[in-house]
């Protein structure tokens, strides 16, 4: 059975560069642009378009296979991950800088079985660097071993992370206050990109110390999530306790203890559950 995961990442891969091509093709032209949830929260032709060339691919080769996609799931389909194969798919991620061209924008493709991610890939297409990593068998950039940079103190670490697309007063107090927090601590600085996959494999590739979000979808981090523990880094819920795909919130970090670090200043807002939604909407960047 492993060499029909190896034979489905192998797939994977190859999909991911193609889908690279078309959106970085797309990235030439002017995008029709449509609203979710906020007029923040936005989608194009190109996501809709990469994501149904993605399934469909696969499908081919995998009829039995599930899906999670964040333009399927915004069209009603149910976000559930089962027992059965499932590939859990963000086929733009980064849709507002594909929007405005700025170059940080990912396909993000997981493949999970039994309810555990057995491998995940995360192609920044702009910058032709493919992330890879397979469970038990470490994490690669272009074929090159990444490691975490190893840091346990919280005071020299640089740190990720995003706004999104939330506009809410009470949201953004908590956002801009777990900011404030931890730039009291203080740490060497903040950055944030644009894209949650990319910024966790900035944490695998030793690049940052530690990336944290509240509000993400699964989609957006089931890739790059088993790239950077594979890289050695931690996963852990934004309290501190264990890691849950489905729950919205995510530290990645170089150490538990940067983690930890991350979790004790600051605080989540509400947000339900993906697999307690139906037809939820994207709440990426």
């Amino acid at each position: 059975m492993a060499d029909s995961w190896q034979e489905c990442m192998e797939l994977g891969i190859s999909i991911a560069r193609n889908a690279g091509k078309v959106i970085c093709k797309a990235l030439q032209n002017e995008q029709s642009v449509m609203l979710k949830t906020s007029p923040a929260d936005l989608v194009t032709e190109t996501d809709q378009k990469v994501e149904k060339m993605i399934i469909s691919a696969i499908k081919e080769k995998f009829p039995t296979h599930s899906f999670i996609g964040e333009e399927s799931v915004a069209a009603g389909a149910e976000c559930v991950l089962t027992d059965n194969p499932t590939w859990i798919i963000d086929p733009v991620d980064g849709t507002t800088n594909f929007v405005h061209r700025f170059p940080f924008v990912a396909v993000s493709i997981a493949f999970a079985v039994n309810k555990v991610t057995e491998f995940g890939i995360v192609y920044s297409c702009k910058e032709d660097k493919m992330y890879t990593a397979r469970k038990g068998k470490g994490a690669f950039l272009n074929g090159v071993k990444l490691n975490v940079s190893g840091q346990t103190d919280i005071t020299k670490s640089l740190v990720i992370t995003e706004v999104g697309p939330e506009r809410d007063p009470k949201i953004l107090k908590t956002l801009f206050t777990n900011l404030e927090k931890l730039l009291n601590i203080p740490i060497h600085g903040f950055r944030a990109v644009g894209t949650a996959a990319t910024d966790v494999c900035f944490v695998a590739a030793g690049e940052a110390d530690a990336y944290y979000h509240i509000g993400l979808h699964c989609w957006d981090i089931a890739a790059a999530g088993i790239i950077v523990t594979e890289a050695g880094g931690v996963l852990m819920d934004t309290d501190g306790g264990p890691f849950d795909m489905m729950c919205r919130r995510i530290i990645a970090a170089s150490s538990r203890a940067v983690g930890e670090a991350v979790a004790k200043h600051i605080r989540a807002f509400p947000c339900a559950r993906d697999d307690e939604q139906i037809g939820v909407h994207a709440n990426g960047n």
